[in-house]
């Protein structure tokens, strides 16, 4: 491990404070590290590993489509991106194109695109975010961020984004220049804060109303990460355009806009050497098959019920850490009495061997893998309480 540390210290450029453990390994929601010994991952990379590690059926698809083709460009035509777009598309229960790209935060750049041109010819091209939203580290979308701290030496970023302070706010905010409002439906980074429903379908009905664009950030929230497919079907309401990534490719990079605004772009107006290949394509079919089977069956919103229970049961047996529980789905957080409070759990939790991560000034974010066993839930859960016990 001493030797592993060095090599990172002298190579790597450092933009996270990784913790001292390697991963070898992994097996549903459970990793092992070099040495053997097993963690519970409360985190499937950050909601990336949505059908777990190692599962079966995604290594197959991976196996057998790197034996054959993994890599075109765009510049010809793609089965299994035609199918996920197809798939996708059904999915949202919309009429609708996508548009395939390798991040969130690059699924966000082509949302931005996107209403940017479709306001073009009506002068608008103002976009209204949320305070304490999270849309990506691109200059855009770190300007579309709406936490100052995220801003810092980056500057000068491109005009247009307008900060409201929560949902009523943004009528008085929208103006002659206003094209339409970005936010996601649960805030991730921000404290994962899932949006007021009645607030949220009143603001698409002003939005429709003034032919202003509703563009919805799914990245951490969609890909049936709450329970749907998308968190915006929970809420009753149909975004103009959705951003998703993530959870999508079960581990393989990709992101996705989901649009009905379908002939806004023209040849060459965006694009994405790696979107949407053979291999990201096709994991992210496999992906959605098997999660689209666990929720059909029932067997997902059982896991989310008895995985809230537990943050609920945690949350309550020491009152002296936390103040509650909130989040939606299988994207949860059990809120830390402060921050001193937050980075000691998050550190006895790491000694105990179970993964979580922080989120706003104060979370204990939680997003397992959307195949985690009640087993593992379980033993999560007992090295979180052993680790609350310790403080």
């Amino acid at each position: 491990m001493d030797d592993l540390k060095e090599l990172d210290d002298r190579f790597v450029l450092h933009t996270y404070a990784r913790r001292e453990i390697a991963f070898e390994r992994g097996q549903n929601a459970t990793l092992f590290d070099e040495d053997g010994r097993d963690y519970i991952d409360f985190t499937s990379g950050i909601g990336v590993n949505s059908i777990g590690h190692n599962n079966a059926r995604l290594v197959e698809t991976i196996t057998k489509q790197a034996a054959k083709i993994l890599h075109s460009s765009n510049l010809y035509l793609i089965r299994p991106q035609i199918e996920l777009a197809q798939k996708i598309a059904a999915l949202c229960a919309q009429d609708s194109r996508v548009f395939f790209a390798n991040s969130g935060a690059e699924a966000n750049e082509g949302a931005i695109k996107l209403a940017r041109k479709f306001g073009e010819k009506s002068g608008r091209h103002k976009i209204v975010t949320l305070k304490n939203s999270f849309h990506g580290r691109t200059i855009a979308t770190l300007k579309a961020t709406a936490q100052e701290r995220f801003h810092e030496h980056f500057g000068p970023f491109p005009d247009g984004f307008v900060y409201a302070d929560n949902l009523a706010q943004i009528e008085t905010l929208v103006d002659r220049q206003t094209i339409g409002v970005m936010l996601e439906v649960v805030q991730g980074e921000g404290g994962i804060a899932p949006l007021d429903k009645r607030e949220l379908q009143e603001l698409a009905a002003f939005l429709s109303k003034k032919k202003l664009l509703l563009i919805a950030d799914e990245i951490q929230c969609g890909v049936y990460r709450c329970g749907e497919f998308s968190a915006a079907q929970i809420y009753g309401v149909y975004p103009d355009i959705t951003t998703f990534a993530k959870g999508l490719g079960g581990g393989v990079p990709i992101g996705a806009v989901v649009t009905a605004l379908k002939e806004v772009f023209d040849y060459g107006d965006h694009g994405s050497t790696f979107g949407g290949n053979f291999l990201s394509a096709s994991a992210a079919l496999t992906t959605l098959a098997v999660l689209e089977e666990m929720q059909k069956s029932g067997a997902l919103q059982r896991s989310i019920d008895y995985f809230g229970d537990m943050c609920r049961s945690l949350a309550l047996n020491f009152p002296n850490l936390f103040i509650g529980v909130t989040g939606l789905g299988l994207m949860k957080a059990i809120v830390a009495k402060d921050a001193l409070t937050q980075k000691a759990i998050l550190d006895k939790a790491h000694e105990k061997r179970v993964l979580v991560l922080r989120a706003g000034a104060n979370h204990i974010r939680l997003l397992p893998p959307l195949t985690i066993a009640q087993e593992e839930i379980n033993k999560g859960f007992k090295r979180l309480e052993a680790a609350c016990r310790d403080l």
